[in-house]
């Protein structure tokens, strides 16, 4: 009978739930409910309704066999004071589910579990088990990150990113600019990638760390200005992927060749991977917030423990 690991993740914008038994998995996920116009939902709400969704998520998962151990994402980074009170929902659910069948119970951070999502899904597992370079690219983070092995995990280093507005924030504020629902990854770039011009821009950069909002005023003044919808989402992923990429060079240069993994859910951008096919990605749902990757370190994590 195989044994598998349960992982939990709950997010600001999404309740997932999966299962994994060593080799392969299944996660799933449900998008919060966002009033229309917003770009978000307080951390009060989002705490209710992952309490609320997280039975019927759970639910739909169709795995059968034993559980081996379970885990949950239980902060949004594993640095000290890394805190947000949506993880609650995923960590109380998991602990009290190990408790009940006597199996033990992981804690690791959000984006511990978005980097292991993105090497399983892209066939590289090995990338966890040596150093790499890594962007985790979403709604709320944009880092790039010095990743290294760190007993069944990884450890996280930021040497680059966002001193502002994150690539997410730009892509849905420019979407919300433009009428499209949120998120507005997906719809904003499809329309970028049924463009041919834009301007160009480069955003302003201090080493590896880089400013947006330059970024989002052009395209608040090129909205105002009567510009093509396709034209801005084009531009913003542009801008975005321009400082990527200017930034991981100065990576490169500094730290040396090495493998690049680029996770969260605006690495699901097909403007963004055309444009850096140096990369290596997930599919682009586990690109997205998933609780697949917190499985697969809780299966890890539990192998470790009985010295498999």
């Amino acid at each position: 009978m195989k044994e598998y690991s349960i992982g939990f993740d709950t997010s600001n914008y999404t309740t997932s739930c999966a299962a994994f038994d060593g080799e392969a998995g299944e996660n799933e996920s449900r998008l919060l409910d966002v009033p229309e116009g917003a770009l978000g939902v307080r951390q009060s709400d989002a705490l209710f309704m992952h309490v609320k969704y997280l039975p019927e998520v759970f639910s739909r998962l169709s795995f059968s066999g034993g559980i081996l151990a379970v885990g949950a994402s239980v902060t949004p980074r594993e640095t000290e004071g890394s805190y947000m009170p949506c993880f609650l929902a995923g960590a109380s659910h998991g602990e009290v589910l190990a408790r009940a069948i006597g199996k033990p119970f992981f804690r690791f951070s959000h984006q511990q579990g978005h980097i292991a999502a993105a090497a399983w899904s892209a066939g590289r597992t090995e990338l966890l088990d040596k150093p790499m370079l890594c962007w985790h690219l979403s709604g709320g983070t944009t880092e790039l990150l010095r990743v290294k092995p760190s007993e069944a995990s990884v450890s996280c280093e930021i040497v680059g990113g966002t001193s502002d507005v994150s690539c997410g924030q730009l892509v849905d504020r420019a979407g919300k600019l433009l009428g499209l629902q949120f998120p507005s990854g997906a719809a904003l770039d499809k329309l970028a990638l049924g463009t041919e011009r834009s301007a160009e821009y480069a955003p302003k950069a201090d080493g590896m760390f880089f400013s947006l909002s330059g970024a989002e005023h052009k395209i608040k003044a090129m909205h105002e200005s009567g510009t093509a919808p396709g034209e801005i989402a084009r531009f913003a992923f542009w801008a975005l992927t321009a400082a990527i990429r200017n930034a991981t060079l100065l990576a490169f240069k500094q730290y040396g060749e090495q493998p690049l993994l680029l996770s969260g859910g605006v690495a699901s951008s097909a403007f963004l991977r055309r444009a850096m096919a140096n990369g290596i990605y997930a599919e682009p749902r586990y690109s997205a917030d998933n609780a697949m990757g917190i499985a697969i370190l809780a299966y890890r994590a539990a192998q470790r423990a009985i010295g498999a």
